[in-house]
């Protein structure tokens, strides 16, 4: 299933937050990414609607199988571009943005051929 980049992007962001701080809001949100309260909440809505995250009564945010399934698929892909790009050469800070912008774009079957080129498994080198 596609979804927009932006949802793409705070699914990403709930689940780091989540991997860094254990709980998260949607303040936690609005600090991560400076946007505005109004647009966290609107997003959050979309989300809840489209069944990616739940919140709970104190506002607590958790992602459901569907909204977990691609926030993992999004972090995999901007944490191995972003090193790989690094360790090309490429500063880390334009690596990280640039990963950013790649992790929407790119296919699935691309990113596995990727992956299997850096990091090519001991079997297939036996």
């Amino acid at each position: 299933m596609k979804i927009q980049e932006s949802a793409e992007n705070y699914l990403e962001t709930i689940y780091m937050l989540h991997k860094r701080k254990g709980a998260v809001r949607s303040i936690d949100i609005v600090n991560e990414l400076s946007f505005s309260k109004p647009s966290v909440s609107v997003a959050m809505k979309n989300l809840r609607n489209n069944g990616y995250v739940e919140m709970d009564a104190d506002g607590y945010i958790t992602l459901l199988p569907p909204g977990l399934e691609i926030a993992q698929r999004i972090y995999e892909r901007h944490t191995f571009l972003s090193a790989w790009l690094a360790s090309l050469g490429v500063d880390p800070t334009v690596a990280a943005e640039d990963a950013c912008r790649m992790e929407h774009v790119i296919s699935a079957e691309t990113f596995e051929a990727l992956k299997r080129h850096v990091c090519p498994s001991p079997a297939a080198e036996a």
